[in-house]
């Protein structure tokens, strides 16, 4: 499902609300250096028709005339959020990019808040990290606790280190958001005591002010996924809310 525009929405989100989403990836491609077996845009392979990605300057152009047109037709937004087909913060000009949003989501949106959804493994970059620091909602993700499970679920471009991210996380002191997709395929289940306690360990080290745990809601490129219930992802996180954590849980 990849989106062929740069600004798109508003849609409605289970976990944001109404989002106008933003696409810094190329409008009929992807970059990712992820490739989660779960990703509602597709295999990387499958995304390779189009490499060119939209410059600070055109996003600041569709942003600003989409957010006139919304606010000219009173129409509310309660995220500007930066998905899109790959890791945003692969985009060169992010840091500009976030300063162009800010300016305009503060001429015609108020309310809104500026969020970013990203796989952190930018963060060590001091650049990234300075301009995620300024959005509303960093929502960080992490899948697994080790190398070897996030393997097999993201299937990450080498050098990934789930260690370094942790360390990079650690930036934040708290004032982020970590979301975890739970799922079960063939090769691996979210619900197993070698994922689940020591993801909460990395949750109680890192502390962040909120988490997404979420499950799969659309069609996936790998076969074979199968949702982690509400009821069940509530029972796994259940130590971290009677630790006080504030846990969001969508199935």
């Amino acid at each position: 499902m990849l989106r062929e525009e740069t600004v798109f929405g508003p849609i409605y989100s289970r976990r944001l609300g109404t989002s106008l989403g933003i696409n810094l990836l190329p409008e009929k491609g992807k970059i990712c250096n992820f490739d989660c077996i779960y990703c509602e845009c597709g295999w990387n392979r499958d995304g390779r028709g189009d490499t060119v990605l939209p410059t600070a300057a055109k996003v600041r152009h569709d942003l600003s005339n989409k957010l006139q047109d919304l606010y000219a037709d009173n129409v509310k937004v309660d995220s500007i959020t930066f998905s899109g087909d790959g890791e945003s913060t692969l985009n060169p000009e992010f840091p500009q990019i976030i300063d162009d949003t800010l300016a305009l989501r503060d001429q015609f949106a108020p309310s809104a808040k500026v969020s970013v959804l990203s796989n952190a493994t930018r963060v060590h970059i001091p650049e990234v990290f300075a301009a995620l620091r300024k959005v509303d909602n960093p929502i960080m993700k992490i899948d697994a606790p080790t190398n070897a499970l996030i393997a097999k679920i993201n299937n990450p471009a080498p050098g990934y280190d789930v260690q370094r991210v942790i360390e990079s996380l650690k930036q934040f002191g708290g004032d982020f958001i970590l979301q975890w997709c739970l799922l079960r395929s063939p090769e691996f289940d979210s619900t197993r005591d070698e994922v689940v306690l020591p993801m909460l360990d990395i949750i109680r080290t890192l502390h962040p002010r909120e988490v997404m745990a979420y499950t799969i809601d659309r069609p996936t490129p790998a076969q074979n996924l199968q949702k982690v219930t509400p009821d069940e992802m509530r029972t796994l996180l259940k130590p971290l809310i009677d630790e006080g954590f504030a846990v969001q849980i969508k199935g």
